[in-house]
């Protein structure tokens, strides 16, 4: 007999961690390979996990809810197969990763805990990584910077995960982290001052006729998600408007065609997504992410497009290679993409590797919008709605007024990596590459 250990799914790059949903299996049920063992989620997409061995779950390591590091073992499987020199070994999941009732209940011993943060941030040479969520969590307990480089990460590279500073906020109210003395803190008031002020709870109160709506789990995710971009990155937003007649013409005149020769619907979105490509190719610079103070720049351009749920929230499914892509290539790919996203079909392959990201304001009928950029990229271009105004055209026989359909485009970008002047120089080449369509182009 051999044991096969089965690990949380790395979902993406960003994605250091996910939520057990719910298991399909228990410890006991025999499983087939590629059969579902749970339901995960990230920040990203829900999924399913399939098993990697044919046996029977010996262990189920984790509870619905708990959520787990990426690379930690969760359940493991007996197999048929004769055991080998690299069989894993059959003890409990790794105790670096603590359950909620592990986080709830009361720590043997804190002596050990914490001279193991202190040999932690001892041991660290060069900064660390923190996640834009695990900074969020850091700034609303009061964990200091300093404090945060000591505490020992059980995540992939010794990550700090969620799991790790939740615990490192639950040990320090209890007492068992003790930090640094100084001064101040000896000339505090006496200890048994300090719960009656600590304590002291108020429950929120709601004047008026109200009606409180509890947030749902992916609403709660992407409002995190939010206020980490906000966070992590200085942002800046130019704005650019483009003359998008040619284009609107051209795609009136052969939607019809397009549609009964592909069996595809020609909108908007595979035009905006070929210029943006085009404009990418000529300034690399915005295609790519920041890790410290290194600058990654991406050879593949990987396009993520904004989609509205039936249930209101957003996801953003992405469009992989686009640079290799034609139109039809494109058009194919965008609406294979929205569909799954509407019917939550989406695999978590589907959300993942994104370089650039637009989203389409003007389908709600706004005019123009601030986007927040989607983490790590470094920018995101909204489109607005499209609407037919006069405007002032320059000929070569002088200046005419004519009703011509005009966008506004705006663009929002991490000023730490992308200047102004590269901004805005972007956001220009893409308006002008919307306004030089070409009316007499081929699909």
């Amino acid at each position: 007999m051999a044991i096969v250990e089965l690990v949380m799914p790395k979902m993406g790059e960003s994605i250091m961690e996910a939520t057990i949903l719910r298991w399909h299996k228990k410890a006991g049920d025999h499983v087939k390979v590629d059969e579902t063992v749970l339901e995960i989620a990230t920040d990203k997409v829900d999924s399913e996990v399939p098993s990697n061995a044919e046996g029977e779950i010996t262990e189920v390591l984790f509870n619905e809810n708990d959520v787990v590091p990426v690379g930690t073992v969760i359940a493991r499987i007996r197999t048929n197969a004769e055991e080998g020199a690299s069989t894993a070994p059959s003890q409990p999941a790794a105790p670096a990763v603590s359950t909620p009732e592990q986080t709830n209940a009361p720590a043997p011993a804190s002596a050990p805990a914490a001279e193991q943060h202190h040999a932690a941030a001892a041991a660290g040479s060069g900064p660390k990584f923190y996640s834009p969520l695990v900074l969020t969590i850091a700034q609303q307990e009061g964990v200091s910077f300093a404090d945060l480089e000591k505490i020992p990460g059980s995540g992939n590279d010794g990550r700090v995960t969620k799991k790790d500073i939740l615990q490192y906020v639950a040990d320090r109210k209890e007492g068992k982290i003790i930090p640094d003395v100084t001064p101040a803190r000896e000339a505090a008031p006496a200890p048994a001052v300090q719960p009656v002020v600590t304590t002291t709870v108020s429950s929120p109160t709601y004047s008026g006729n109200v009606e409180i709506v509890e947030m749902d789990r992916m609403r709660k995710l992407i409002a995190n998600h939010m206020v980490m971009s906000k966070q992590t990155s200085p942002h800046v937003t130019s704005f650019a408007e483009a003359d998008v007649t040619n284009m609107v013409k051209w795609r009136e005149r052969v939607k019809g065609e397009f549609e009964k020769r592909e069996g595809e619907k020609l909108t908007f979105t595979p035009l905006f997504i070929e210029a943006i490509v085009k404009c990418i190719k000529r300034f690399p610079l915005i295609n790519c992410s920041l890790d410290g103070d290194k600058i990654i720049i991406k050879k593949d351009i990987n396009i993520g497009m904004a989609t509205a749920l039936p249930s209101g929230n957003l996801i953003v499914p992405v469009i992989k290679n686009a640079d290799v892509l034609n139109l039809v290539g494109i058009t194919k790919q965008v609406n294979h993409l929205a569909n799954a996203a509407r019917q939550n079909k989406l695999k978590p392959e589907d959300t993942q590797s994104g370089t650039f990201t637009l989203t389409n304001v003007g389908t709600f009928g706004s005019l123009m919008g601030t986007p927040i950029i989607n983490q790590p990229q470094v920018a995101i271009l909204a489109v607005g709605a499209i609407k037919k105004r006069p405007v002032v055209i320059e000929t070569p026989d002088g200046d005419t007024i004519g009703i011509r359909h005009m966008m506004y485009l705006s663009m929002s970008y991490d000023h730490r990596i992308v200047d102004g002047s590269l901004g805005a120089t972007f956001l220009t080449a893409v308006a002008q590459e919307l306004e030089n369509f070409d009316p007499k182009k081929s699909f």
